[in-house]
């Protein structure tokens, strides 16, 4: 499973940081069409993220879903390395969208079921090999495209790309991603895998108030956090700064995250599932604040390392509370519903504001916004998130068969 998250979260390290500099430069779309296609991906994921985490907790082929989702996904990054224009970039990122976003929840649930005891710090010490691998590749890559740019004789000009070999990243990023399809075939299949929820037992947790209120928060935190993390390199871009700048800042954000995850069990000791939700939206709204105040790149850095406190804390402490709230034979539905929530409904908000923000008030705009709206949340999840506990049984209820 280490390696399902290695080569899953590695392809994501070539696409995620690069994406929208590659529609912004590469493709040429303007700052509203790039929120429109950043947007596809957690549009389409608000119905494929529930719909999966369905399938997999109705069959109990948990592992299995996994497999076809990562190789659906690589299937849809080699479809973006041949979309020309918006309309065919806006159709293959439906696709990849389609099995992409559900990758992770899947992972998470199956991750869960594979940790059995001591969960927290199980789960950390599988996870955080996803981080090594995003990290590995956030900075190796812009030394490969500049050796791939000069192998095929590709210079930036004048009224061209900065890196004009950029689409090389999607057929790379697919093959990272298949080859965790290919890991998680070797997953076993035995115990808490395969538990099978019965028909309409996810209704149940829309009647769960710590589950909804849970949503609630989701939804608002990405829709003040996510749309300024998918635009991140055209703001470097527009301070001066480069590539290089945008991954050497992703190795600061990385650098804190690694730690904080492997010893998520010893962080949700200490603080429990709603410090860390709490603490994430604090950490992600002081440092997109110093981003819309601030206009030197020198003084940025720095604060780019509370992205890894960003990630502690809401990444991972939203699927430890639905764990921690959810019966096992719907794990995985509930992590498809609360990736819907906030990786996708939360985010098309986000992605759309941000593009029309980048349009109209400038680069600067969503950050300032984001961080300030980041903060308000954190000082009422308090009275917003209540303790986790699962669901009481119903009348009648009968435990479901393995």
């Amino acid at each position: 499973m280490s390696c399902v998250w290695f080569f899953c979260l590695g392809g994501l390290g070539l696409f995620f940081p690069y994406f929208s500099l590659y529609l912004r430069e590469n493709a040429g779309l303007s700052g509203s069409q790039v929120g429109v296609v950043l947007a596809m991906l957690p549009l389409v994921g608000t119905l494929a993220q529930p719909l999966w985490g369905q399938l997999a907790d109705r069959t109990g082929a948990r592992s299995r879903v996994l497999v076809l989702l990562a190789l659906g996904a690589a299937t849809g990054y080699l479809a973006l390395a041949w979309a020309r224009g918006f309309a065919a970039l806006v159709l293959a990122t439906l696709l990849l969208a389609l099995f992409s976003t559900a990758v992770v929840p899947a992972a998470m649930s199956v991750t869960f079921a594979l940790a059995r005891a001591d969960r927290a710090h199980a789960f950390g010490r599988m996870r955080v090999w996803g981080t090594i691998g995003f990290l590995a590749l956030v900075v190796g890559f812009p030394r490969f495209l500049d050796w791939f740019q000069a192998a095929h004789g590709l210079a930036a000009g004048a009224a061209g790309p900065s890196e004009p070999g950029l689409d090389v990243m999607f057929p790379i990023t697919a093959g990272l991603v298949a080859g965790g399809g290919l890991f998680a075939l070797a997953l076993p299949r035995g115990g808490e895998m395969n538990l099978r929820a019965p028909r309409g037992d996810w209704r149940r947790l829309l009647r769960h108030r710590p589950f909804v209120r849970l949503l609630a928060f989701t939804f608002v935190a990405y829709l003040f956090l996510q749309g300024p993390m998918s635009i991140f390199p055209i703001y470097v871009r527009s301070l001066g700064g480069s590539l290089d700048s945008v991954s050497e800042m992703w190795v600061l954000m990385l650098s804190l995250e690694i730690p904080l995850i492997a010893f998520s069990g010893s962080s949700l000791a200490r603080f429990g599932p709603r410090g860390l939700l709490a603490i994430g939206a604090i950490a992600g709204g002081v440092r997109w604040t110093a981003c819309g105040l601030i206009s030197d790149l020198s003084i940025i850095y720095p604060f780019q390392i509370l992205h890894g406190v960003v990630v502690a804390g809401l990444v991972i402490g939203g699927p430890l509370y639905v764990e921690a709230i959810v019966p096992e034979r719907l794990r995985s539905t509930g992590q498809g519903v609360l990736a819907m929530v906030g990786v996708s409904l939360g985010a098309v908000a986000s992605h759309l504001g941000s593009g029309w923000l980048l349009e109209h008030a400038g680069p600067r705009a969503p950050y300032l916004m984001g961080g300030i709206g980041s903060l308000a949340l954190a000082a009422l999840v308090p009275k917003l998130l209540p303790p986790p506990a699962h669901p009481a049984p119903e009348a009648g209820e009968r435990p479901p068969e393995s």
